[in-house]
């Protein structure tokens, strides 16, 4: 469970994983509370990584409010940011557009926003569901990781 708790991938919580253990013994000699938790840890950490696990990702619904002509722009910023365009209304002189976009990706959105509109666009957003990272994006957390593991050793 502790190593559920700091996954062994990207250092981020395990979950829906079932785990049995199916053997073991303890020797009076060379047995502990610790030899036994080190096993645990190492052995979850091996199985976990040839399972071939997955990471997800909250995904947001984002409504963005935008000037007509300021449209082109903003499907193509959210775009870039990993973004799926789900949709556009038009409500009076505005666009209303509609996407899909990874929380990670709208950590400086307003900004942009705000810069690409001239302060005349807005946004609101709510959560989604959870999806599949793209394995270009899983394999680079995981080398990430595994580096900052090696600077702590």
């Amino acid at each position: 469970m502790q190593r559920m708790e700091q996954g062994p991938l990207t250092g981020s919580y395990a979950r829906d994983v079932r785990v049995i253990v199916y053997d073991g013994k303890m020797h009076p000699v060379d047995s502990n509370e610790i030899s036994f938790l080190l096993a645990g840890r190492n052995a979850f950490s091996a199985a976990f990584k040839e399972a071939g696990p997955k990471i997800l990702e909250p995904v947001y619904d984002v409504e963005v409010l935008v000037p007509a002509e300021y449209m082109g722009d903003v499907m193509s910023d959210l775009q870039g940011r990993r973004g799926m365009i789900m949709g556009m209304e038009s409500e009076g002189n505005y666009q209303v557009l509609k996407a899909k976009v990874p929380l990670k990706e709208m950590a400086t959105y307003s900004t942009s926003l705000s810069s690409i509109t001239g302060g005349s666009g807005s946004f609101v957003m709510s959560f989604s569901s959870y999806e599949l990272v793209p394995t270009d994006v899983q394999d680079k957390l995981i080398k990430e990781f595994e580096a900052q593991q090696k600077d702590e050793e």
